[in-house]
């Protein structure tokens, strides 16, 4: 059931991406605008959600905050708060206004697992197998080909809809 959800979170980011990129591409508006709108439009959502799910799931996906640390707070707030909410999103939308989503994207979101794996690994305790680690050097060499791949000189995408003239 992971999976799927997994699944359907990539499809979701893809096509909210390429959507993200055609209008970056316009001149219009900035990643940071973008990020906002994005993040303005998540929001509520997501608190929704949360919500129904507390009435529906109160033990597994609508679980509270229960009694937490000062570091698991620092940890959530800091790390993916911060790190992973803010930083890691306007950074992404920095790189699709300036760069083809078809190769940044791969790029950002072939790093995150990988980083993951060896984060995990590192302070988690989760095991690293050779089968992990032949992933990661694989993975590592595909985001490597990537990103010195493709036109340098990138030209602007036209929008996904267009506006047609009255």
């Amino acid at each position: 059931m992971g999976v799927l959800f997994a699944v359907l979170a990539g499809l979701c980011w893809g096509i909210g991406e390429v959507c993200a990129r055609s209008v970056l591409h316009t001149g219009k508006v900035g990643p940071f605008m973008a990020v906002a709108i994005r993040s303005s439009i998540a929001l509520p959502l997501i608190w929704g959600a949360y919500l129904v799910a507390s009435k529906l799931a109160p033990e597994g996906a609508g679980k509270g905050l229960g009694a937490l640390t000062s570091k698991e707070w620092t940890l959530l707030i800091v790390g993916s708060g911060l790190v992973a909410g803010a930083c890691a999103m306007i950074f992404f939308y920095i790189s699709i206004s300036l760069g083809e989503v078809s190769r940044m994207k791969p790029i950002a979101f072939t790093l995150a697992p990988a980083v993951a794996v060896v984060l995990g690994a590192m302070f988690l305790g989760e095991p690293l197998t050779g089968r992990k680690v032949l992933a990661l050097v694989l993975v590592v060499s595909g985001v490597l080909l990537f990103a010195s791949s493709g036109s340098h000189g990138v030209k602007k995408a036209e929008p996904i809809v267009n506006e047609s003239s009255d």
